[in-house]
């Protein structure tokens, strides 16, 4: 049997709970493939899943990875292609990303084409999932349409901008700090406002009359 080194929930707890352990390496059945992780994100989620506080949890956690495809039974991406792998069960009823290798179905791994080193592709994967989901699942955003994104500059807001714009959306943005006003024009905003507790103020003369 092949082995893999892994970060193991131990039992429920603290970050001391987390352990390196041998583990059995992963086979890839039809339709998944099996990544040889590079780096992977740290999500608030498997904070709550290594305490014990979520029903959905595996011993080897980790929502998101990215890495090099290492074996594919079924053909959808090569062998040695670089490529993101999200969610699709990993790190709640299948191990997850915290690993050597993780298996991935093939519907919820995307290839890459970046020069961007692992660490820092590695931060993606998981916030442009959640900012697709909110605006074209939830909200169904089409081109032309005005959103505001509040806290634009956080990395979920980032991303909801960036995936805004480029679907034609007009975009209005808020953050706390005025030197970041000239970032969120340069990523596409069409407008800038203070985040703050009375936001609604700063809209109440939009349609006044003169």
């Amino acid at each position: 049997m092949s082995t893999m080194q892994a970060i193991v929930i131990s039992e429920f707890g603290g970050p001391e709970v987390l352990k390196y352990r041998t583990v059995a390496k992963p086979l890839p059945e039809q339709h998944q493939a099996l990544i040889r992780v590079k780096a992977f994100g740290l999500n608030h989620a498997e904070l709550h899943m290594r305490r014990g506080e979520w029903d959905e949890w595996n011993p080897i956690s980790g929502l998101e990875c990215v890495g090099i495809i290492e074996a594919c039974p079924s053909g959808e991406f090569s062998v040695g292609s670089k490529v993101a792998g999200v969610m699709g069960g990993i790190g709640r009823d299948r191990p997850g990303g915290y690993g050597e290798f993780v298996n991935v179905p093939v519907s919820n791994i995307v290839s890459l084409e970046t020069r961007l080193p692992w660490e820092q592709l590695a931060a993606l994967p998981e916030v442009y999932c959640t900012a697709w989901s909110c605006l074209f699942t939830v909200l169904n955003l089409q081109q032309d349409e005005t959103l505001l994104i509040r806290g634009a500059t956080s990395t979920i807001g980032q991303a909801a901008l960036n995936l805004a714009v480029n679907v034609g959306a007009k975009v209005t943005a808020t953050t706390r700090q005025e030197a970041r006003f000239d970032l969120l024009r340069e990523m596409g905003a069409e407008d800038v406002k203070f985040e703050q507790q009375d936001l609604g103020r700063q809209f109440e003369t939009i349609g006044s009359p003169p």
